[in-house]
C-alpha cells in the first residue's frame, strides 16, 4: 500500500491520499508531495513515472535489488539508492534494507524493497523538525539520510562492542576456538557488508551538498553537512575496526601457535626422560654378558643410572623452562 504526505508552504496538510491525486497537487507551486511504495513492481511505477517523468533507467534501478549506493542525476529529476543496516547481536551478521528514492524539484518517491527498511521512522525525523519543512525536498531528502546514516553509525559502535568483547577473549584459558573463529569470521564479513554501503554516501551527500543540485538551501546546509560528518566518521571507524578484527584474528593464531610449542616441548621432554630407562633397559636385554650380568649389584648400578640421568634431564628442562 502506498503512503502519501502532502506540504503546502512547509506545512503538513494531508496524508494517505490517493496517488493519483498527486499530479493534482503538484500544480501548486507551494506543495511539496512524498510517496512511499513497498516492494513495486514497473508496471506499479509506470503511472507516477509518466507523471513525473522519471527516467526509464531510473525505474528499472528501482525495481532490482543489491544496487550500489549512488546519486544519478538525469533531466528532471535525480535518483538516490541507499541501505540502512543493523546488526544482530546473537550471530553478529548485519543486515541490510534497501531503498530508492527519485528526487524531482517538489516531489520524493521513495521505493523500498521490502518491510525491513523502517520508514516510520523516517516519518517521525520529519515530524521532530517540521520546522524545516519550508525547504521542500531538500527537507524530505534529510530525513531519509539521516535515518540511513544513523543506522550505519549505530552498527559500527555495535560492531565496536562486539569487536572488543572478541579482543576480551582472546587471552582467556577456556575458550572455544571454533566458535570464536566463527565469530571472528562473521564480523568480518559485517564489516567488509558495512563498508560497501558506508563509503559511497560519502559521494552521496557531497553531491546533494552541490549548489549546483539546488536540494539543499542555506538553511538545511548545517543539518546536511552534520550528516556528512557522521558519515566520515562511520567510515573511518569500519576502516579501523576491520584492522582490528585482522590484528585479534592473528593474535589468537599467534597465542595458538604459542601453546602448541609449550605442548610439544613439555612432550618432547617427557620423551627425552622417558628414553633414558628405555634404552638402559633395553641394552641390558640383550642375550649376551655385561658388566654386572647375574649380579645383584649390576642391577642397582642400572638403576642408579636411570633415576640419575632422570633427574638430571628434569632439571635441565625445568630451568630452561621446558616443563
Amino acid at each position: 500500500m502506498a503512503r502519501t504526505r502532502l506540504y503546502r508552504n512547509g506545512v503538513l496538510e494531508a496524508e494517505n491520499f490517493p496517488a493519483a491525486d498527486i499530479s493534482d497537487h503538484l500544480a501548486d507551486p507551494g506543495a511539496t508531495v512524498w510517496l512511499d511504495m513497498c516492494a513495486p513492481t514497473e508496471e506499479d511505477l509506470a503511472t507516477i513515472a509518466e507523471e513525473l517523468s522519471l527516467h526509464q533507467l531510473a525505474v528499472e534501478d528501482a525495481v532490482h535489488e543489491h544496487q550500489r549506493p549512488k546519486l544519478d542525476r538525469y533531466d528532471t529529476h535525480a535518483f538516490l539508492t541507499a541501505y540502512a543496516v543493523r546488526l544482530d547481536p546473537a550471530t553478529g551478521v548485519l543486515g541490510k534494507a534497501e531503498v530508492a528514492a527519485f528526487l524531482t524539484e517538489r516531489a520524493l518517491v521513495t521505493v523500498r524493497k521490502d518491510e525491513d527498511f523502517d520508514i516510520d521512522d523516517v516519518v517521525r525525523r520529519w515530524d521532530s523538525a517540521a520546522e524545516l519543512g519550508k525547504s521542500g525536498v531538500g527537507f524530505l531528502v534529510h530525513g531519509l539520510l539521516d535515518h540511513v546514516v544513523d543506522s550505519h553509525f549505530d552498527a559500527v559502535q555495535a560492531l565496536d562492542e562486539e569487536i572488543e568483547a572478541l579482543e576480551d577473549l582472546v587471552f582467556a584459558e577456556d575458550i572455544d576456538h571454533k566458535d570464536m573463529q566463527r565469530r571472528s569470521l562473521h564480523l568480518r564479513k559485517s564489516l567488509v557488508t558495512l563498508r560497501r554501503v558506508v563509503l559511497p554516501m560519502r559521494e552521496v551527500v557531497n553531491a546533494l551538498m552541490r549548489r549546483d543540485f539546488h536540494i539543499v538551501d542555506d538553511v538545511l546546509m548545517p543539518y546536511y553537512q552534520d550528516v556528512y560528518d557522521h558519515v566520515l566518521r562511520a567510515t573511518e571507524w569500519t576502516e579501523s575496526l576491520r584492522d582490528l578484527v585482522t590484528t585479534i584474528r592473528e593474535t589468537q593464531l599467534n597465542l595458538q601457535g604459542n601453546r602448541l610449542n609449550t605442548i610439544m616441548k613439555k612432550v618432547t621432554s617427557w620423551a627425552a626422560i622417558i628414553a633414558v630407562p628405555t634404552a638402559i633397559t633395553g641394552f641390558y636385554g640383550q642375550n649376551i654378558p655385561y658388566p654386572g650380568f647375574d649380579q645383584i649389584w649390576g642391577f642397582w648400578v642400572s638403576t642408579a643410572v636411570i633415576v640419575v640421568l632422570s633427574a638430571a634431564l628434569y632439571v635441565v628442562f625445568r630451568r630452561r623452562d621446558w616443563l
